[in-house]
């Protein structure tokens, strides 16, 4: 199509400067592709118009007629798809979409979106559905581990046996995730793989992995911790960097004292509160 519509340009200039002066010699540069390598494409370009023979050309003054390489480029190819342009509003009556920009005259919807959710004033969608459920504001969330996650952190020098295992030496390794909600729990999986004593200080643990842990020889201690308290074990750095002290340990609320057995240290600790024994209570009640 473009080399149609450069041949008849060419045509028409010819015609034009014949009629004013001597006819000119046009020379065209020949296709640097052979015809050889692509006789179907010269085929096709060295005359597009069957009825403009190379007689009626030599008649015109044109003088080798050839077809161009640069006629025909890749960069040229569109593939035939239809595209719809986007519809323009409010640019003057004769677009079909001026003035009222397709909104008609006056009322709600032609000033404004209304509010989410809004019905006319009947009762919207979310109030005539009946409510199920609820969700407990006193909940908590716990990251739970597993003893034979520690047993091969500790197989793997990553963690020391003879320090005490707190949960931020279980985030530093890579025991449990980064987002720590409330806790974490000890869990009894791989709880075969515990045989030397370990002491661990956690938010919660199971029947099997306190026994597991108990029969090695170790302790297990379930302490207590509020949010800002496990930023401050985590975390450390955060409040140096903000130039402010470690917050103190809170106390826990009524209903998990019965779950705990201390209150949380900080910073973190590095070795374990021995658990009085009954012989050692007597004692201590005795003397005092």
């Amino acid at each position: 199509m473009m080399l149609r519509r450069r041949l008849t340009s060419l045509v028409s200039r010819s015609i034009a400067s014949s009629s004013l002066g001597p006819k000119p010699t046009l020379t065209l540069t020949p296709s640097p592709i052979s015809p050889q390598s692509s006789p179907h494409f010269l085929a096709q370009c060295t005359n597009p118009n069957p009825s403009f023979s190379n007689d009626k050309a030599a008649a015109l003054g044109i003088q080798g007629v050839r077809a161009y390489s640069s006629l025909l480029s890749l960069n040229d190819l569109r593939p035939k798809v239809p595209r719809k342009q986007k519809t323009r509003k409010g640019r003057g009556i004769g677009s079909g979409k001026g003035k009222t920009a397709g909104r008609g005259h006056k009322g709600q919807k032609a000033r404004g979106s209304g509010k989410l959710g809004f019905e006319g004033g009947q009762t919207p969608l979310r109030r005539r559905l009946p409510k199920r459920g609820f969700k407990n504001p006193f909940s908590l969330t716990f990251q739970p581990v597993g003893l034979g996650k520690i047993a091969k952190l500790i197989n793997a020098g990553k963690i020391d046996s003879s320090e005490l295992i707190t949960m931020k030496t279980l985030k530093d390794t890579g025991a449990i995730g980064k987002q720590i909600k409330d806790g974490v729990r000890v869990m009894g999986r791989g709880a075969e793989h515990i045989k030397w004593p370990i002491n661990l200080e956690v938010s919660r643990v199971t029947v099997r992995a306190r026994d597991a842990v108990e029969a090695a020889g170790g302790s297990v201690r379930r302490v207590y911790y509020n949010k800002l308290g496990f930023r401050a074990l985590l975390t450390p750095e955060w409040f140096e960097k903000k130039g402010r002290l470690l917050p103190k340990a809170a106390r826990p609320p009524p209903k998990q004292r019965d779950k705990i057995d201390s209150i949380g240290r900080l910073p973190a600790p590095t070795k374990p509160i021995p658990f009085l024994t009954e012989e050692n209570e007597a004692a201590s009640s005795s003397s005092t």
